[in-house]
């Protein structure tokens, strides 16, 4: 029976798996992609079509862009819906543009306004890509019966041995990992990131060949909706009454002036304190924010130091499960987008969950990420991460 069922195996014709990672012909493999009218996620859709996926463009309405396309690098505005519908009508694949604005003011800005008032420091690209892109967007790549969606992010996705894993982009100046750091399991189960691979100058070389218009269209800058880049402008609109002055104090107990509302201060803040030249000798920053008592509290720079970070919601997508047997794990982390990964430890108990850093930073501030990565040299795979609630 050996013999015969190893002939049988044999003689089956091997599948042949397509680049996106499915056992059929490209023509037959329906891929949604996310097109903010950018040149990534132009590109992303436009290499798919030509390799002859069944693609679908999708572009998300995420404001009123009336007001914002008077700003040329704020994204999902007018013009770049515009653009989204010129690539996919010169690639030849269908386009739709959904009106998601109640989504993204409710999951998003409304989030952001609130976690400035509370005095801490929000992400809206995390919670963007959290809520309305792969959890809204993915249900309705879902509902049009796609294989997969895919996105014009720079990360790479693997499949390892326990299945799907998210690792750092080739080009570490574009890597995306700090901002996708929430991808669940089964959303990385149905993801795809084709530009993972490549480097921006790439991207761009290709989109070039392809004839896209939008070659040369600059990267966004800004957060997508704050046109005039000025996050204080956004929350004074949604919140007309909240800015309630209060005392800037020393962390000796000093009270040193008047601050106009939390919401205009950052951890780290020195410029525009207002405080004149009768502090003191060393430059004071801003240290804490205590929007309970409506008090800026501020300090010399070495108060900025932080080794301890308190975190909450924790995505794990690293090996196993996220629970007591990681205490102590060695991990590298990043609480900015722009760093690279440092080393660290979990510390994991019955009622709190926190990252030790192995060389203190500052300017850390709740609200922030704190992402995680694998420990070796490279820190290729991201492990997930949480949002910090605090920090000493």
């Amino acid at each position: 029976m050996s013999q015969e069922t190893g002939h049988k195996a044999s003689t089956q014709p091997k599948l042949n798996v397509n680049s996106l990672g499915f056992a059929k012909a490209e023509s037959d493999t329906r891929v949604v992609v996310a097109m903010s009218g950018g040149v990534d996620s132009s590109v992303c859709a436009a290499m798919l079509a030509r390799e002859g996926y069944d693609v679908i463009g999708v572009t998300l309405q995420l404001y009123d862009h009336g007001a914002a396309i008077q700003k040329a690098k704020a994204c999902c505005a007018g013009q770049d819906i515009y653009d989204a519908q010129r690539v996919a009508e010169m690639m030849g694949f269908p386009h739709y543009v959904l009106d998601y604005e109640s989504n993204f003011k409710e999951s998003v800005i409304e989030d952001f306004a609130d976690t400035y008032l509370q005095g801490s420091t929000p992400i809206p690209c995390v919670r963007c890509n959290q809520t309305v892109k792969f959890r809204d967007l993915l249900q309705v790549a879902k509902d049009l019966n796609a294989d997969c969606m895919a996105t014009g992010h720079y990360i790479r996705r693997i499949e390892g041995p326990d299945g799907p894993e998210l690792h750092r982009a080739f080009d570490g100046g574009k890597d995306q990992s700090y901002f996708l750091f929430a991808t669940t399991r089964e959303q990385l189960d149905f993801l795809r990131f084709p530009l993972g691979h490549l480097d921006k100058s790439e991207t761009r070389r290709l989109a070039t060949e392809m004839g896209l218009n939008v070659a040369s269209k600059p990267d966004s800058q800004d957060i997508c909706f704050v046109p005039t880049g000025k996050y204080t402008d956004v929350i004074e609109k949604l919140r007309p009454h909240a800015a309630t002055p209060g005392d800037i104090v020393h962390m000796d107990g000093r009270v040193l002036g008047q601050h106009r509302g939390v919401m205009y201060y950052t951890i780290g803040q020195r410029r525009g304190l207002g405080l004149g030249d009768d502090t003191g000798t060393d430059p004071l920053f801003v240290i804490r924010i205590d929007a309970d008592k409506g008090e800026i509290i501020v300090g010399p720079r070495k108060e900025l130091e932080r080794s301890k970070l308190w975190l909450t919601d924790i995505n794990w997508i690293g090996k196993g499960e996220f629970g007591p047997e990681l205490d102590g794990l060695p991990i590298k982390v990043k609480v900015r987008s722009t760093r690279p990964p440092t080393p660290a430890h979990l510390r994991l108990s019955k009622d709190r969950i926190i990252v030790e850093l192995d060389e203190p930073d500052m300017g850390l501030s709740p609200g922030q990420a704190c992402v995680f990565y694998a420990p070796d040299a490279e820190a290729a795979r991201t492990l997930g991460g949480g949002w910090i609630t605090r920090t000493e």
